[in-house]
């Protein structure tokens, strides 16, 4: 059979953010505070700031997504851990801060004070902090609340029974309107000067718990994603595989607010098929569902007909993966995005972009594209929120990052799940692991790339987002204008 014969004029030219830039239009703007970066995350979830922590298990786990979701933004938990444990995380992030508690922990009068200590201390409690629970009957009715001031002096009567130690039915201020709002249910904790107000029934079961704590919570963090009960926000990564499923009915189950199917080729028939089983099942159809990594419309278009809720943008654009250089394979982002932006938002599907981010200007530049939100991944590697130790290279503080295509994330993975690693170097890896700098709090990298978003939208002459992709244009520029893009001509110090 003869050979395609492919002409050099056939091969269309790929740009990523350096070959670019937004060139400046007249202006409205006084202050960067009168720009909005209000965004979709996906069809029903939408974001304070475009930001999206990356699925990596260097990247998001709970501290990472709390710190994300308070900030505005969304956290996505890898999926190279054990179901049990990817349930934890869900919950424990969904616990962090809410207004309405539904469900709360509880104890019966007749157990005693060392069960219920256990209770506070339970493995997601810790940290994040039950600092009360209800006490109720068998039928679940309210007769008493318990806190942690009740049990100051617990460790000398353990045997002690929590009826003996908790305020009574009659102690308790409550409230049967489960619509109310913060600035009523704090009203109500005022005037009775408590910090606890359970919501109950018309026949006296507890509905809800709202605690003072959250309410202080809600308030410093105006910003934060929340779901309707007023708990942040948190996404959930899952493969392909059957075990997959079962998985991510778990994650569902347990509060997380969308799913995102992870695979590095996601323009594949493993992956329209997980997506149309997870679309059509009773349980995870509850919840978005976004797809990818992919770089073509063609990609668009399969997965938004199989029922994707937003899209996942980048064939190997990021800086541990190596997926170009080992497949051959791949599209520079920025030309990516401008290849199906087009078509996912005319159909009102949200697009992240997925790698490729090093500096604020590249956010600016992604967004301009068309995408709604970036994924960052080695940016917020380094960070406090960040797992990992830090470590001491050369003299300076750093941490670990990893793509998950890698040896060290698979071979993590099957440790975790208890799976055979006989075939683990029979993988050809796609991600490399190196060192980020000590980067302190994540909250100083948003900052930092959000201030500068909101300077790039305006110097397009927006004030939106959504303004500044209808009124942008692009320039390319030469790599003698990459070089004039930065500090050049002066002495290093």
């Amino acid at each position: 059979m003869p050979s395609r014969r492919i002409r050099d004029s056939d091969i269309p030219l790929g740009l990523t953010y350096d070959d670019v830039l937004l060139i400046p239009r007249r202006s409205a703007v006084k202050s960067r505070r009168d720009v909005h970066t209000r965004t979709k995350l996906s069809r029903n979830i939408s974001l304070n700031i475009p930001v999206v922590a990356s699925n990596m298990d260097t990247v998001c786990e709970v501290d990472m997504a709390i710190a994300m979701a308070r900030a505005g933004g969304i956290g996505i938990l890898h999926r190279f851990c054990n179901v049990e444990e990817h349930v934890n995380m869900v919950r424990r992030v969904k616990r962090a801060q809410s207004f309405l508690i539904a469900n709360p922990r509880s104890v019966k009068p007749e157990d005693t004070v060392r069960e219920a200590l256990r209770m506070m201390e339970h493995d997601y409690g810790t940290k994040y902090g039950i600092e009360s629970l209800v006490v109720t009957d068998s039928s679940g009715r309210l007769q008493g609340l318990l806190t942690k001031d009740d049990l100051q002096f617990a460790n000398l009567t353990h045997d002690r029974l929590v009826k003996d130690v908790m305020k009574t039915r009659k102690q308790v201020c409550v409230t049967t309107n489960a619509n109310i709002t913060p600035e009523e249910a704090e009203r109500l904790m005022h005037e009775a000067r408590v910090s606890d107000l359970p919501v109950l029934s018309s026949t006296g079961k507890v509905e809800y718990l709202i605690t003072a704590h959250d309410i202080i919570k809600l308030q410093r963090n105006k910003n934060a994603t929340v779901d309707a009960a007023g708990r942040l926000r948190v996404g959930a990564a899952i493969g392909v595989k059957a075990g997959d499923l079962p998985r991510a009915r778990a994650l569902v189950e347990a509060g997380v607010d969308c799913l995102v199917i992870d695979i590095a080729h996601g323009h594949s028939d493993l992956e329209i098929e997980m997506l149309k089983l997870l679309k059509s099942d009773e349980v995870t159809s509850k919840v978005d569902i976004i797809a990818g990594n992919i770089c073509t419309e063609l990609a668009a278009k399969d997965l938004i007909a199989a029922g994707a809720d937003g899209l996942k943008v980048g064939v190997g654009p990021g800086s541990i993966c190596i997926t170009r250089k080992v497949a051959g394979s791949g599209f520079p982002q920025l030309s990516a995005l401008l290849e199906l932006c087009p078509y996912a938002n005319d159909k009102g599907v949200p697009v992240i972009a997925d790698g490729g981010i090093r500096l604020s200007g590249d956010v600016s530049k992604a967004l301009a594209a068309g995408a709604s939100t970036v994924m960052l991944g080695s940016s917020l590697a380094g960070t406090d929120e960040s797992p990992g130790t830090i470590l001491v290279k050369d003299g300076k503080k750093v941490k670990i990052v990893r793509g998950m295509a890698g040896y060290g994330a698979n071979i993590s993975k099957r440790e975790r799940e208890q799976e055979s690693q006989d075939d683990i170097f029979e993988m050809t890896p796609e991600g490399v692991e190196g060192v980020v700098p000590y980067k302190g709090p994540v909250e100083g990298i948003l900052k930092g790339m959000v201030g500068g978003l909101r300077s790039g939208i305006s110097y397009c002459g927006a004030t939106s987002i959504e303004e500044m992709q209808q009124v942008c244009e692009f320039i390319r520029v030469t790599p003698a204008g990459l070089i004039e893009s930065g500090a050049h001509d002066i002495a290093k110090m």
